[in-house]
């Protein structure tokens, strides 16, 4: 596409649970012309307040209420139960809601029977949303972490057979892709396009002096598989950082009362930014993560990163600069997360100084850079064209 829209645009359905980057999606297909429906439970108004056009929005949540309601408010009671409801009744919502289309795009586990049904009626083309490794992947590395919580048979089941049914499987990152080398199949099927960031939210934010107990900042759940129990030793180990964590307490438990560790519960997207101006870097040491989303965000404020190579932060690198802000190191290897933090140390203390970024740095890291390269592939999906330019490509470019 490059840019430019079709005589006849796409008519391109979009299909999740919640918002994730899906709803972004459609915002920015939506602005470049494509005939777009983004069919989730999130209400009408909240929508809107992440920019997308109430001509777009097709709702769900009078289908799937008490199964929200439940996973909110009674997150522990029958789980299991209460996501095969969901799950169940998403699907019915989307047969009954969806029109017909070119293209479906759903997140991958959740969908499948109206995938299938899409297909029947429409002929529609079907994209998955795999935000993580290929699930057995990512099961082989929770079941080797003790008290790492792991996905159901049902979500194993329903992932596997959404990668037999997909016509394409987008994934945030090229270590995702990877995991998929089991899978011949699905493999063939997979376009890497890593996920993008507001840019109005985190503003390019001013350098910080250098200061004698340089503070770290995590975002996201604390949990094992995003690595806190190596962070935890890490940090306890170097006297020189503190670290700040923002986001709520899972499987592993937070060390409150330590002079270095603060805690700061779940914020809105709009609040991390003020936290990030108070930061001198950003730390993500995750087991398995396809992309995470909060690497992008501090990048972009102008945070210097330091991440596994399990975290899809080495797929942000698409210029120099940003090459230059983003450390990448080994996962599950408590001496690589040192040693990055060692030269991290020396870095913020002696320099040399990170790269400036400027604003076509930031820009190649947009929800709408994002959707480009997306709305490239979907074109070369429909027209059959292999030819067509793939968003997996090695230099990660725009």
């Amino acid at each position: 596409m490059g840019g430019s829209v079709a005589l006849r645009p796409l008519h391109i359905a979009l299909a999740t649970a919640g918002r994730f980057h899906v709803l972004d999606l459609a915002r920015e297909l939506y602005s470049l012309g494509y005939a777009v429906r983004f069919h989730s439970h999130v209400p009408l108004r909240r929508a809107v307040g992440f920019g997308l056009s109430p001509k777009v929005h097709v709702g769900m949540l009078g289908w799937v209420w008490p199964w929200v309601g439940m996973q909110r408010l009674l997150p522990e009671v029958a789980k299991d139960r209460v996501e095969a409801w969901l799950w169940r009744d998403l699907n019915r919502a989307l047969e009954a809601t969806l029109e017909p289309c070119e293209v479906l795009v759903a997140m991958s586990g959740i969908y499948l029977e109206a995938l299938e049904s899409a297909r029947r009626r429409f002929g529609a083309k079907i994209v998955l949303v795999r935000g993580s490794k290929h699930i057995l992947a990512q099961d082989e590395i929770l079941a080797r972490t003790p008290g790492a919580e792991r996905p159901s048979k049902r979500a194993i089941e329903r992932e596997l057979a959404g990668y037999a049914m997909a016509d394409m499987i987008a994934v945030p990152s090229r270590h995702v892709a990877r995991s998929f080398e089991r899978d011949h199949e699905a493999l063939a099927k997979i376009k890497v396009n890593p996920d993008g960031v507001d840019l109005s939210r985190f503003p390019l934010l001013p350098p910080r002096p250098p200061t004698v107990t340089p503070t770290l900042v995590f975002a996201g759940l604390w949990c094992l598989r995003k690595g806190c129990d190596l962070l935890e030793r890490a940090i306890r180990a170097d006297e020189r950082f503190r670290l700040v964590h923002v986001g709520p307490i899972g499987d592993y438990p937070f060390p409150s009362g330590h002079p270095r560790f603060r805690h700061i519960p779940k914020v809105d997207q709009s609040a991390l930014s003020a936290i990030y101006r108070t930061a001198d870097a950003f730390v993500q040491p995750s087991r398995e993560e396809g992309l995470s989303n909060v690497i992008t965000q501090a990048v972009a404020s102008g945070l210097p990163v330091l991440c596994t190579d399990a975290t899809g932060g080495e797929d942000l690198r698409h210029t120099a600069a940003l090459a230059d802000r983003i450390a990448v190191v080994r996962a599950e290897c408590l001496d690589a997360l040192a040693e990055g933090l060692d030269t991290l140390a020396a870095r913020l203390r002696s320099g040399p100084d990170f790269a400036s970024l400027t604003e076509a740095d930031r820009e190649a890291l947009s929800w709408r850079a994002f959707a480009r390269r997306y709305a490239d592939n979907l074109e070369a999906l429909c027209a059959g064209d292999a030819a067509r330019p793939s968003a997996d490509v090695a230099d990660g470019s725009d």
